[in-house]
Formats: structure tokens, C-alpha cells, sequence
């Protein structure tokens, strides 16, 4: 919950910042705070009551929401990654979630509103990754502990590269609507990681 708001508040904030992304989602770039209110059914003080700096606040909010919603869509493999059953149901999570998406990804369309440089949307985006990272490294070393993948390799390495052929994948697929290139990274980084008999 958001600091010094109430459980009413941080609810209300919620629903103002899912209103907005679902309507982001739908409608692309230059969704306007008057269509965001409309959509949310929020006044103009409320919606300056919870977002003081206005659209670009509002913005940021969402773009964080949406890249929250990328490690939940990934749930509970993502947290349970400690066999190969659950690697590879991760794996299908992960390749069904960009299919569906396809060319549309929520949280390009947020991103697409902030400016290039902006600081604070590079730090959603980086603390995404980190995030993501942090959890496939951590599903590694289990696996490592257990020798069920190769020790020689560094856990934070292996997670980099898969974490790279998710992010490559997912890129090709939204260029050319194709899966292919997503699902063969994925499974010829696992491959490398499996321990051989």
C-alpha cells in the first residue's frame, strides 16, 4: 500500500491506475487524463489527489503496474523454479503469455508516453529486470544445489542469458507475429543448463 494512504485511498488509487491501464491497453498512446477520468468514474480532484504531478505521475504508476503484471503472469513457476517440471512449466507459461500479447505489449504502450530519457520510466523498466532476474537466478542455484544444472556456470549468468532469450524472443515475436524464435531460446538456453548424464 502507498505510503500514508488508507486502505480506501490505496484502493481507490488502484482502481484509478487499472482503469487507466486497461483503457492505455485498448486505446494506445495519448489516452487523455478527461478520457481516464471518464473510464474510472474518478473526479478531477480525486485524480489530483492521488496523483499530484498529473499525467505523467499517473503514467509511471501504470507502467509499474503493467511490469508487476509480467512477473505475476509468470506465477507461481516463477517462485517455484526447483525441478524441471517446473522449468519447463515456467518455460510454457512464459511462451503462451508473449503469444497471446503478441504485437501489442501493454507495457510498450505505457513506455511509449513518457519521454526517451526520462529517468524515472528507465527505472521501472531496470528494477523489471532486476526483479526478473533476481528469480531465475535464484530457481538456478536450487537447481545447482541439487545438481540438476551444470555448477560450472554462474547462476547470475545463466539468469542474464535466459532472461536475454525471453526479451530477444519476445522482440522477434512482435516484429514478425511468429513464436518460433522465442521458444528455440528458451529451450537451447535450458538445454545448455541441464546436467548430462
Amino acid at each position: 500500500m502507498p505510503q500514508g494512504l488508507t486502505t480506501k485511498g490505496a484502493a481507490t488509487r488502484l482502481r484509478i491506475i487499472e482503469g487507466a491501464a486497461a483503457l492505455m491497453r485498448q486505446s494506445g498512446a495519448g489516452v487523455s487524463l478527461d478520457e481516464i477520468r471518464d473510464a474510472t468514474r474518478t473526479s478531477k480532484s480525486q485524480l489530483f489527489h492521488y496523483f499530484p504531478q498529473g499525467r505523467e505521475q499517473l503514467v509511471l504508476a501504470v507502467a509499474s503496474h503493467e511490469a508487476d503484471a509480467i512477473l505475476a503472469d509468470q506465477q507461481p513457476h516463477l517462485d517455484d523454479l526447483t525441478s524441471w517440471r517446473s522449468w519447463h512449466a515456467w518455460r510454457n507459461t512464459v511462451v503462451a503469455r508473449y503469444r497471446r500479447q503478441g504485437a501489442h505489449c501493454p507495457l510498450r504502450v505505457v513506455m511509449s508516453q513518457l519521454a526517451p530519457d526520462d529517468e524515472a520510466a528507465r527505472a521501472v523498466q531496470v528494477d523489471l529486470m532486476d526483479r526478473w532476474q533476481g528469480k531465475l537466478a535464484a530457481g538456478v542455484r536450487h537447481m545447482q544445489e541439487h545438481e540438476l544444472m551444470t555448477r560450472g556456470l554462474s547462476a547470475d549468468r545463466a539468469a542474464d542469458a535466459l532472461l536475454a532469450a525471453v526479451q530477444g524472443g519476445a522482440l522477434v515475436l512482435i516484429v514478425t507475429g511468429r513464436s518460433a524464435s522465442l521458444e528455440a531460446a528458451l529451450d537451447l538456453t535450458l538445454d545448455q543448463l541441464r546436467v548430462r548424464p
